[in-house]
């Protein structure tokens, strides 16, 4: 399955970007994105157990941020690149503490990646809005990859990882070809997007309103990817919006929903939920159920490709957690 969709054009235009896309085909079904916090990369949630080694932009948005923790090592290292979650409107890189020991331990570097969200997008008029956390997601990948000498890293072996949203972006970039594009003069833009693995906690596996719906009826997420907004003459949710408008926006589901892009040379996949599925019924926490980790699974399996579920209770666990995932995927050597 040919899965670019012109994705090295259109990601050529999003670096940077501050002007609407004119390559993209639906309108936006409500006049704004929902109003959301607008998020600071100086200021943390949770405070950090190291400092990083670097602190740099890889674009020119007061968001597009790296922060790289090096391994000590003589030899080249392995790479996870984090991305936090917050639904693409908040959260930030210190999500990342509860992997960065572990990962450092192992001799794995770690980079934490700060993004445009769905507010920034809005304003630099990207459309539909999730675009600009993907696709700048997708460029700090590339940049970490750039900088594999003077940050001696290994940059055939990288893991991608993330919660909630940044797990679905996560996803995304797992399953999507490769966004590198080999005849640019800029070569950020050279370096592949492919990873060995991914590694994700509360993913939201779709971004389909119908398949959200079928598998947890009480779905609520996803219309402000896509810039939908509940709408006050109706009284009708965001989600009901979303998902009465999903044959319009069916080509940016298709382009952004991580389950539509998989195919049989993806990575391995981790996935890794707080409670058991109930698939077909209503979930306390439909936003992060397990029942998106159930029919990606299935998905992945039908496809031939490595997808390990993890929840309480589930059968077959291999890694108990998205570190062991990570180790035995770029370190396998270590026992």
């Amino acid at each position: 399955m040919n899965k670019r969709l012109n994705a090295v054009l259109l990601f050529a235009s999003l670096v940077g970007a501050h002007a609407a896309d004119p390559t993209a085909a639906p309108q936006k079904p409500a006049a704004s994105a929902p109003a959301v916090q607008e998020s600071d990369p100086e200021r943390l949630k949770y405070e950090m157990p190291l400092k990083p080694d670097e602190n740099v932009a890889y674009g020119s948005h007061r968001m597009q941020k790296i922060y790289f923790w090096r391994a000590k090592s003589e030899k080249p290292t392995p790479l996870l690149v984090y991305i936090h979650g917050g639904g693409w409107s908040g959260g930030d890189r210190s999500v990342v503490r509860h992997m960065l020991q572990p990962a450092l331990e192992a001799g794995i570097s770690v980079a934490s990646v700060e993004y445009r969200t769905i507010k920034d997008s809005t304003a630099d008029g990207l459309v539909p809005p999730v675009k600009g956390p993907m696709y700048d997601c997708a460029r700090a990948l590339q940049f970490c990859r750039s900088k594999a000498k003077e940050w001696n890293l290994d940059k055939t072996k990288v893991a991608l990882s993330g919660g909630s949203a940044g797990a679905c972006t996560s996803l995304w970039l797992a399953f999507h070809d490769d966004l590198a594009d080999p005849n640019s003069n800029d070569p950020v833009a050279r370096e592949s997007t492919r990873v060995v693995c991914a590694a994700v906690s509360g993913a939201q596996t779709t971004l389909d309103p119908r398949q959200m719906r079928e598998w947890t009826p009480n779905s609520k997420y996803g219309a402000h990817a896509f810039g939908i907004a509940a709408d006050p003459v109706t009284k009708a949710s965001s989600f009901q919006v979303f998902f009465d408008s999903r044959e319009k926006i069916l080509p940016w589901i298709q382009q952004y929903s991580p389950y539509e892009l998989v195919s049989s040379d993806d990575p391995a996949t981790g996935l890794f939920y707080s409670a058991p599925p109930n698939l077909g019924q209503e979930e306390k926490d439909p936003t992060h159920t397990a029942n998106f980790g159930v029919k990606l699974k299935e998905h992945c399996d039908a496809k031939r490709v490595s997808c390990e579920l993890v929840y309480p209770g589930a059968p077959g666990v291999k890694h108990a957690n998205d570190n062991d995932f990570i180790k035995a995927h770029l370190r396998p050597e270590l026992k």
